[in-house]
């Protein structure tokens, strides 16, 4: 995994952060206490999120699924992207993690915008499936345990109103895709689901180069 724009020289890099990005002091100092996280390598970069808080923009979301929360970057910058009545459901496992960004979505003022739920992502997918939730997401990221990647897509594709967004992180993954020899579970887990979505007609697709890859899939 990368923190930061895969294949960029760190000089043009610094130049790409400098002239782009507009980052609220609450989301700098949560990345700042991540970066000294045992397991900060899990931080989306300041560009992803950006990125990402521009397409809940364009798009106009009101509602959003989180599937990986960690430290809360990810979460906080679509929350603070939201309109004033924008929702989100936030699926993690650690209570550890999700207590920082719990403290800073109270700094930022979202907190009641976002709906923590702990448990293993898939009981509450499913969950919300059973509850009468599919197709009234307007956006979804997954950024989770790579090996259920494939379980998470299909649900979140339940989940997502059609025209709805799907972001899923770490489809490069630091380019190990791309290496034949490398065999490892999350890797070919990973491998999969980029050529299953490749071929799936239920959705309009791109792979975006941006920190460790990200592909976005348009329900139609």
């Amino acid at each position: 995994m990368s923190k930061h724009t895969l294949g960029l020289e760190n000089h043009i890099y610094q130049y790409l952060l400098s002239v782009s990005i507009r980052e609220p002091e609450v989301l700098t100092k949560l990345r700042q206490e991540t970066a000294n996280h045992p397991r900060n390598i899990m931080q989306i970069s300041p560009e992803q999120g950006q990125f990402m808080a521009l397409l809940v923009q364009l798009m106009g979301a009101k509602k959003t699924l989180e599937i990986g929360v960690f430290t809360g970057y990810s979460s906080l910058v679509v929350a603070l992207a939201l309109p004033p009545e924008g929702k989100m459901v936030a699926c993690d496992v650690s209570e550890e993690y999700t207590s920082i960004a719990s403290r800073y979505w109270e700094q930022a003022g979202v907190r009641d915008k976002i709906d923590l739920r702990i448990a293993p992502a898939i009981e509450t997918l499913d969950k919300l499936i059973l509850e009468g939730e599919a197709d009234s997401f307007d956006f979804a990221f997954i950024d989770a345990n790579k090996s259920s990647y494939d379980d998470y897509y299909e649900r979140a594709l339940k989940l997502i109103r059609p025209g709805g967004l799907i972001v899923i992180d770490n489809v490069l993954w630091s380019g190990r895709v791309a290496d034949s020899q490398i065999q490892d579970n999350r890797t070919k887990k990973i491998r999969a689901l980029n050529e299953k979505i490749h071929q799936d007609q239920r959705v309009t697709i791109s792979m975006v180069p941006i920190t460790d890859g990200l592909t976005l899939a348009r329900k139609n």
